[in-house]
């Protein structure tokens, strides 16, 4: 036996040689590397899961459940104002020899010093300051800045997490400043201060619902996302429910926003850290290992597995590869270039700015109706804590009734029906008088009015969301949430008027917001785009099957 150390060094050479190809035949590692395996597939999210991952099982449940409670912070920063700028009850001071009567509906006209607060000058913002008679409009002012806060936080944070800071990132900055700013509300020591920060307040508050909705319904299945989506506003109902507890226990308005505060900081030790940022964002932003990482994660924890032949892809490679009758691709690399968008993106392309303007039109008007019978029922001469509690639960039937139906009969029809729904009952409501049995066959169909449109309002953000692709979605839905917002700011001055007007206004913008929605697309069952060229793609080919 001849060992390779004994042979010459030309002989050594030949032996190596010989079992390999000629050079000209064998491909470098390089070109082998770079060549289409036959064994690879390409999908888009969307495929993925519904092949591989499970649309909806114990992972996102655990992490839309968990993701969700930012919707009953929102709840918390929005309504406590409900609480915290009440009027409280009054009464004559004993021996005052000033005529004060304790028959008289307002203290308006009455000498100072003839009459005091039950519950002292703590208990609220308007007996800190004396916000009442001709300085009441102070305490509208306080709530329109708080909700011109929001549109302006939904059109920034909308942004940010489309772009730089991603939807994970975007939520825990905005709950960080909902903890700081409503703790330093509490300590503010005049009307103007406290009207600064409810206007920074509203800043953070209007990307917490938009980025915790995104990053929630994200990573669930076509199938499963608009059920999904509507179970998410149990956690706003639910929050409103609570803070009534809340502000029955701390009767102080300064403790009331130290203790709706405080949900804030758990949320961010809590909650937090055991969320995932969304697998689409990973995606359009070019970080492909973090992407498969999440989707293989998903479907470890909800006992499924994806082969390690399989890939993620971008919708619109998908949808070049299936033109082209090709299922295979080139591997991906690790990292890819980071497609961006804006809302200039959106406006530029005909498609989306048709979408865009229709959405904000109908978020508007659905916003105006839903605020305004919600505050002509906190205005009921019952119980505050009560009131608001009832007026949460009442909102939650609408919630299954509406998901059940979604998946049904579509996005469209049900926004369509609902508002017509809300738009009908308003119609009565402003038809029939305010006395006698009449003022419950008003209240009746306030009720009602109020039960169609919470099932419209929440519908809206699913739909909105379906309606563009991830690398625009948050900005697109951060312009709806704006629209939402100055429905918000004119709606208690829409109820101010008094009378039959007000659902007058409230069945006209539900009834004008149903056609709108007749000319938006339908979006069951359809993927979620990421891209722009995927979503105008996609949708031509859908246009063409059509024809």
């Amino acid at each position: 036996m001849v060992v390779p150390s004994e042979l010459g060094i030309d002989d050594r050479i030949s032996s190596l040689a010989s079992p390999l190809l000629p050079p000209s035949e064998h491909p470098t590692w390089e070109a082998a590397a770079a060549a289409p395996r036959s064994d690879e597939e390409k999908l888009c999210i969307d495929d993925m899961l519904q092949k591989y991952c499970g649309e909806f099982g114990f992972w996102q449940l655990r992490h839309f459940v968990l993701t969700s409670f930012g919707w009953a912070l929102e709840a918390f920063h929005a309504m406590v104002m409900i609480f915290a700028d009440r009027e409280p009850d009054w009464r004559c001071v004993n021996g005052s020899g000033s005529g004060c009567d304790d028959t008289a509906k307002t203290m308006c006209g009455l000498q100072p010093g003839s009459w005091e607060w039950v519950s002292g000058p703590g208990s609220s913002t308007v007996s800190q300051w004396g916000l009442v008679c001709s300085e009441k409009y102070k305490i509208g002012l306080v709530q329109a800045l708080f909700f011109g806060g929001c549109m302006i936080g939904a059109g920034i944070f909308g942004h940010l997490s489309d772009s730089k800071l991603g939807r994970k990132g975007s939520l825990t900055v905005v709950c960080i400043l909902n903890a700081i700013f409503g703790c330093l509300t509490a300590f503010a020591p005049d009307y103007f201060t406290y009207l600064l920060l409810r206007l920074l307040t509203g800043f953070s508050t209007g990307g917490v619902g938009l980025c915790a909705f995104v990053l929630a319904t994200e990573p669930v299945g076509p199938t499963k996302r608009g059920a999904a989506g509507m179970s998410a506003f149990y956690f706003f109902s639910t929050g409103i429910a609570l803070l009534s507890g809340i502000a029955y226990i701390f009767h102080s308005w300064r403790d009331l926003y130290i203790a709706s505060s405080i949900p804030s900081f758990l949320f961010l030790v809590l909650v937090i850290p055991f969320i995932s940022e969304s697998p689409r964002w990973y995606l359009v932003r070019g970080k492909m290992d973090s992407a498969m990482k999440i989707m293989r994660t998903i479907a470890k924890v909800n006992g499924r597995h994806v082969p390690d032949s399989v890939i993620l892809g971008l919708d619109e490679e998908a949808n070049n590869s299936s033109n082209d009758n090709n299922q295979t691709c080139k591997a991906e690399t690790a990292t890819k270039e980071a497609i961006t968008g804006s809302i200039v993106d959106v406006l530029r392309s005909p498609m989306t700015r048709i979408r865009l303007f229709l959405a904000v039109g109908i978020n508007f008007l659905g916003s105006v109706v839903y605020y305004g019978i919600s505050l002509n029922v906190v205005n009921l001469e019952t119980n505050l804590y009560l009131s608001v509690l009832l007026n949460a639960v009442a909102e939650m039937p609408a919630f299954p009734i509406t998901a059940v139906l979604l998946d049904k009969f579509g996005r469209k029809p049900l926004a369509i029906g609902t508002q017509w729904f809300s738009g009908i009952f308003c119609f009565v409501g402003c038809l029939v008088g305010n006395v006698g049995v009449w003022k419950v066959v008003r209240m009746v169909c306030g009720v009602l009015a109020i039960f169609g449109m919470a099932g419209t309002y929440n519908l809206l953000f699913i739909y909105t969301a379906e309606l563009f692709p991830t690398v625009v979605r948050n900005a697109a839905l951060g312009c709806a949430t704006q629209a939402s917002q100055m429905g918000a700011i004119l709606a208690p001055f829409v109820v101010v008027i008094g009378g039959s007007l007000p659902f007058a206004v409230f069945a006209v913008c539900g009834i004008v917001g149903g056609i709108l929605a007749y000319y938006l697309p339908e979006t069951l069952n359809r993927p979620l785009y990421d891209t722009m060229t995927g979503l105008e793609e996609g949708e031509s080919v859908k246009i063409g099957m059509l024809k």
